[in-house]
């Protein structure tokens, strides 16, 4: 299985206790998490009722040994860039973060756990929110 990289929804649907995301998380060996995705996620928990909880649930879970946040580089940006271009040429756009995300995916040879259809325009994109999808 290759590496996934949580999207924040993918990273919620987990900690919602949503079997499918349970089982996601449970059978990759190595997971991965974009700075661009820990941003919307603390943003979220910044208006939430349970924002301590939240980041101390997040803390906890980036401190596996199986998780790993990848950095935001010059070959990220050059990733944007193609991601960008191909999506402009479709006529497909997508939001700004989601374009990090998807740069950051494909850099690190990453498939990406996401409820989001639209990350579906990205070619050689791995994505989806079903197990099979991350099977081999």
């Amino acid at each position: 299985m290759k590496p996934v990289l949580l999207d924040s929804n993918g990273y919620t649907a987990f900690k919602r206790g949503e079997p499918t995301a349970i089982e996601i998380v449970r059978r990759s060996e190595r997971l991965r998490m974009s700075p661009i995705v820990l941003g919307e996620l603390l943003a979220g928990f910044r208006f939430g009722k349970r924002d301590a909880v939240n980041r101390r649930e997040l803390a906890e879970f980036l401190a596996s040994p199986r998780v790993e946040v990848l950095p935001v580089d010059d070959d990220t940006a050059e990733h944007y860039r193609a991601v960008y271009g191909m999506l402009r040429v479709k006529g497909k756009p997508i939001p700004t973060n989601d374009l990090w995300i998807a740069a950051s995916a494909l850099q690190h040879a990453c498939a990406l756990f996401s409820y989001d259809s639209h990350f579906r325009y990205v070619d050689g994109l791995t994505v989806g929110a079903q197990l099979g999808a991350f099977l081999p």
